[in-house]
């Protein structure tokens, strides 16, 4: 996998278009002022945690003792289930947040941008190849940029797509992700039977 194609992915996963509703929903209730501090602190607490498990993944894995197959097949199907989510989305807004009340670090910065589907694709990514550990940041700082961007102005684009258009593109990012998912667990399989086969 190169940068882009790990950038995409990983964009997808974040899911900013989808996560805009809730991310407006939230900052509505907060004091107009406040609303870009609380969305920048947030933004950036969820890439520190998404920085930590990208260079921590490969220790994790070491520890667990997990073959990289067994990880491509579990990342391949979280990554569907999540694609489903998309595709089919559930009712139901943000929990355990009363109106008014300031986010810190739960919800916005997890599980909305740095959620167990995208640290499970980070821990991936360093257990693929360690090596190109300066190619994966390059990816997640970019998809996490570019995500950032998008939910800076949540306004705007909820403004110019409007509910349904907003519901089309995150169910467009679903059916491209349901593809990487499929990939993930397809290359995950046939690198398990090469190594069974030897």
């Amino acid at each position: 996998m190169d940068i882009f194609s790990a950038a995409v992915m990983l964009f997808l996963i974040m899911d900013p278009l989808g996560n805009l509703p809730i991310f407006a929903s939230i900052l509505r209730h907060i004091d107009p002022k406040k609303r870009r501090k609380v969305l920048i602190r947030e933004l950036l607490i969820a890439l520190v945690i998404m920085l930590l498990f990208l260079y921590a993944g490969e220790a994790i894995l070491n520890f667990l003792n997990l073959r990289s197959e067994s990880v491509s097949i579990a990342g391949g199907i979280i990554l569907f289930l999540i694609a489903i989510k998309m595709i089919f989305p559930q009712p139901g807004g943000v929990v355990g947040l009363a109106a008014g009340e300031e986010p810190f670090i739960v919800p916005m910065a997890i599980p909305l941008m740095a959620g167990p589907s995208i640290l499970a694709a980070l821990i991936l990514l360093a257990h693929t190849d360690s090596s190109r550990m300066t190619d994966w940041t390059i990816a997640l700082v970019s998809a996490w940029g570019l995500s950032a961007i998008i939910l800076m102005f949540y306004k705007l684009f909820t403004r110019v797509l409007g509910e349904k258009g907003l519901t089309a593109v995150e169910r467009l990012m679903g059916m491209v992700l349901v593809m990487i998912s499929v990939q993930m667990f397809l290359d995950g399989i046939s690198s398990y039977m090469s190594t069974v086969a030897q």
